[in-house]
């Protein structure tokens, strides 16, 4: 045996120096890592935590629907609704989910025709021919009473099995009224763009912004929502009297029913302030549907719309949808006749008690321009140069004027300048005036009684209301009111006077000649029983003068103490009676002048 303590022991061996160095770096290597280690995990998780967070997060599922924003209602002076947006829904069936499994499609298919009355058979033929989707429009336009009892048995706890139903809101702008002022108000087109009148001028006022709804998962991958609610669109209260234009759209329907016309306006305004009450066409529109074929037999007759093209159909709803009293400009004849006689007395060329003699024309240079009245009306007063509206005594008075003077007051009563209306596409007339410089005696005697210059209905208007209203311009203009989405008033627009074109010394005289025209001249047809009223006829002839077409018209207003209402009335070559029967535009005018001072409550004239 061997003997075991005998046995030798090996030496225990001992660290050298190197081993020493070796064991020293590997062990500061690994604590360095360590402290790199930490280092980085303390870097990424606060200084980076952020961006790491919203990389995450990008990556994670989530959806967003659009809240749309409802644009602002349009009014009229007392509140009554013109234009607004009613919410409307669109079913979206999401075919895919629901055929997940025989479970969910059974009870999802019940619940729509429960709850929808919509046929099963057709909901099955559907969702399997889109079985693949998971967004499939299946309905449009359903108001909230459609859709209201799907919606609260969705939201209940008795519809686990009920999946792929989704509803998307959006607004469809509604018209209570259709065709009423349709060239006032104007449309919308593709939702968000106005088109024509105050949808138009005012649709930056009229739009919002829209929201948004997200639904994403968190950062416990939980099921989380986000809101931007939207911002509505503000409220427009207009000028207009419902009543009043409801009165003026009927009167001219009833004149183009019996008469006819190429075309007929008539404007009813405050000459105080400028307001406008009613502006009524006879090429109305239905704003509900203004793309229909229907709005053009106003104008033309089925067989011209059928042989139409595109782009002709395109122009000719373009005229339909335009506002002709402010947009349209012509030559105004003898309603042009009292700013003549304005001129005269504000300069003191003329006092009041001139007289002229008319022979039934007037010859300047090589020209002979003949009166309205062809046999001369004889010796006649200044009032009875305007009540009779004669031509002759007219260029008399331009010629005792003169061109700088018949000019200077030509604009000082804004013609040939925009009135700055706030309606798009008011007609620009600064070329069709003649310059002083460039007038000839031919042109000033013309001119004089409304003939070789042009002007729409709104500059006519506005002026006409200078000349009865003691002198005082103001701005025409169709909204009143801006208020927020909760009806809160966030301004006012008040009347804007513009500048002052005559004293009040020489509006009363001209309201004096313009009573004695209702009284004894040219237009009698518009006496009233309860108002005294004022006002002048207008005969233009068309270019080419040769085709003997004629413009009619009548501007008048009442009480004429003190006016409150100024209706121009305007006819475009009648076709079943004399194109030159300016007394049909007197009735006309004469119908709703009344009728609006009754609307309007004004207190009857103090007549004897």
């Amino acid at each position: 045996m061997v003997d075991l303590k005998k046995r030798r022991r090996k030496p225990i061996r001992r660290l050298n120096n190197a081993m020493k160095k070796r064991t020293i770096f590997a062990c500061a290597f690994i604590a360095l890592l360590f402290v790199i280690l930490i280092g980085r995990l303390v870097y990424f998780s606060v200084f980076k935590n952020n961006i790491y967070k919203r990389q995450v997060l990008s990556q994670q599922n989530y959806s967003s629907e659009t809240l749309p924003y409802k644009r602002g209602d349009i009014l009229d002076r007392d509140g009554n609704i013109l234009a607004t947006s009613q919410k409307m829904y669109t079913l979206i069936l999401e075919p895919k989910n629901i055929l997940r499994s025989d479970k969910i499609q059974k009870e999802t298919i019940n619940a729509l025709h429960k709850y929808m009355k919509i046929d099963k058979d057709e909901l099955l033929k559907f969702i399997k021919k889109h079985k693949n989707s998971y967004y499939s429009v299946y309905k449009d336009e359903l108001a909230y009473s459609d859709i209201a009892d799907l919606k609260d048995f969705i939201a209940s706890d008795k519809a686990d099995n009920v999946s792929g139903i989704v509803f998307s809101e959006k607004y469809k702008r509604r018209y209570p009224n259709q065709s009423l002022a349709s060239q006032v108000i104007g449309f919308v087109s593709d939702g968000t763009i106005g088109t024509g009148g105050i949808e138009q001028y005012y649709n930056s006022t009229l739009s919002g912004v829209n929201g948004r709804k997200y639904k994403y998962l968190n950062e416990e991958l939980e099921q989380d929502n986000s809101i931007v609610e939207p911002e509505n669109g503000q409220t427009v209260v207009s000028t207009l009297d419902s009543n009043i234009q409801k009165l003026a759209e009927k009167e001219l329907a009833k004149f183009e029913k019996k008469y006819g016309s190429k075309g007929s306006s008539i404007l009813v305004m405050n000459p105080n302030n400028g307001e406008i009450y009613a502006m009524a066409n006879s090429t109305s529109y239905n704003l509900e549907s203004p793309r229909d074929d229907k709005n053009l037999l106003k104008k033309y007759s089925q067989s011209q719309i059928n042989n139409m093209s595109e782009k002709q159909k395109t122009k000719a709803f373009n005229e339909i949808w335009k506002n002709p009293i402010v947009s349209n400009a012509f030559e105004p004849g003898s309603t042009y006749k009292p700013f003549t006689v304005a001129a005269g007395l504000e300069e003191g060329i003329l006092k009041g008690n001139e007289t002229f003699y008319c022979d039934g024309y007037q010859k300047v240079g090589p020209h002979t321009i003949h009166c309205s009245h062809r046999n001369g009306h004889g010796l006649i007063t200044l009032s009875q140069s305007i009540s009779l509206s004669c031509n002759d005594a007219l260029m008399q008075i331009a010629e005792k004027e003169g061109k700088n003077v018949f000019a200077k007051y030509q604009r000082n009563f804004n013609f040939g300048k925009k009135t700055g209306i706030d309606l798009p596409g008011e007609a620009q007339t600064a070329s069709l005036l003649h310059d002083a410089k460039d007038m000839t005696a031919a042109d000033l005697a013309t001119s004089s009684f409304g003939q070789s210059f042009n002007c729409s209905m709104i500059q006519m208007a506005s002026a006409f209301s200078s000349s009865i209203n003691g002198g005082y311009y103001y701005k025409p203009h169709v909204v009143k009111q801006l208020r927020s989405s909760s009806g809160e008033v966030v301004s006012n627009i008040e009347p804007t006077m513009v500048k002052q074109t005559i004293s009040k010394e020489t509006s009363d005289k001209l309201k004096k000649y313009m009573k004695e025209t209702v009284e004894s001249g040219t237009g009698t047809k518009a006496k009233m029983k309860d108002y005294s009223a004022g006002g002048k006829t207008g005969t233009a002839q068309k270019i080419p003068r040769s085709a003997g077409t004629y413009i009619v018209s009548f501007c008048g207003f009442a009480p004429v103490e003190n006016p409150q209402v100024l209706v121009y009335v305007v006819i475009d070559e009648i076709q079943k009676e004399s194109q030159t029967n300016t007394g049909l535009a007197v009735e006309v005018a004469k119908n709703v002048l009344k009728g609006s001072l009754k609307e309007l409550n004004v207190p009857k004239s103090n007549k004897k």
